[in-house]
């Protein structure tokens, strides 16, 4: 009896799940960096024109690094292969054909955390057209969603910023990796700074963080000043191995300047790279110029890289991730 009684409860327990959509099976851990993707996609797809538009549009080069980097890093894969390990990955493309265009995103559906974009036209010509309309927007999906999965990994190993006295009076809260020291703090300005531990930079590269705020005079010239009000930081704040010398944007190139948002506030994102006067060293940096009417001021985050030798896409994007976690309380 007692047997029959507990066939039942398994019985039970076993549908109710079903019922409730829930399961106990875990999502095995996805693999891949960030800013890479796997494109799902018949070889000869690839080798052709569909496979020469997507090389073409996510092969673009990220504006403002010294060397040419590609805004993503692309894999491909046949859909035959497409199964056990290799449905693992973090950023997956799947282009296929349908009834009508569109374009899908499901999320952990083979590991986690995973993203998998579904690209639907109805002819390869339709999916190449539909790569060079709206490669961005695919883009953007596994950009924002590489964005939190690196905010999350810093959640983990977060640093206590509320005990620097810059980021206590300007009233804001972020996620800062641990792994980062301070430089300098004055109530005003805030120098944090991270040095790197792998690669050719290891022991001479540092990735850095910058933040302070100026007053909100007039919103409209506040894009114009960005440059100006970076340079003037930088020979106050940033100086070289010898007197006279200090960080200033690189005069050869102009910068990127974007529309932003961060924390729901109209925001500049620009791009582009420093030197430091009068010295060899230089690199890549990204500014964000948050306008906070409320308070009459704008904050201002910018990450820099010093890493020589190597790619700096990817720290510029760590950097990337800890601004657009900023909050103003």
């Amino acid at each position: 009896m007692n047997k029959l009684i507990a066939l039942f409860f398994l019985i039970f327990i076993t549908v109710s799940c079903k019922n409730n959509g829930k399961s106990d099976y875990v999502l095995p851990t996805s693999n891949g960096n960030t800013n890479k993707i796997l494109v799902v996609i018949k070889g000869n797809d690839w080798e052709g024109k569909i496979g020469d538009e997507i090389r073409s549009v996510f092969g673009e080069h990220q504006v403002g690094l010294p060397q040419p980097e590609t805004l993503l890093s692309v894999g491909q894969i046949d859909p035959v292969g497409f199964n056990g390990f290799m449905r693992h990955a973090k950023a997956v493309l799947i282009l296929r054909e349908g009834e009508k265009e569109k374009i899908a995103v499901e999320k952990n559906k083979y590991a986690d955390p995973q993203i998998l974009v579904y690209a639907t036209a109805k002819s390869k010509g339709d999916l190449v057209d539909l790569i060079r309309n709206r490669g961005k927007e695919i883009i953007k999906l596994f950009k924002d969603e590489d964005v939190r999965f690196t905010q999350r990994i810093f959640k983990k190993e977060k640093l206590d910023e509320s005990k620097f006295e810059t980021v206590k009076n300007l009233g804001i809260e972020l996620t800062i990796p641990e792994r980062f020291r301070l430089v300098e703090d004055t109530g005003d300005f805030l120098w944090l700074r991270q040095h790197l531990k792998s690669g050719i930079a290891r022991g001479d590269g540092t990735n850095n963080i910058l933040i302070y705020s100026y007053p909100l005079e007039d919103e409209s010239k506040v894009a114009d000043n960005i440059t100006r009000m970076r340079d003037t930081i930088g020979k106050k704040h940033i100086p070289g191995s010898k007197e006279g010398m200090h960080m200033i944007t690189e005069q050869a190139y102009t910068p990127f300047i974007f529309d932003a948002e961060i924390d729901g506030k109209k925001a500049y994102e620009t791009r582009g790279k420093w030197e430091v006067k009068n010295d060899f060293m230089a690199g890549p940096f990204i500014n964000y110029t948050i306008i906070d009417k409320e308070n009459n001021r704008v904050i201002v985050f910018e990450g820099f890289t010093y890493a020589p030798s190597v790619n700096k896409r990817d720290f510029i994007f760590e950097l990337e991730a800890i601004a657009k976690s900023l909050k103003i309380k």
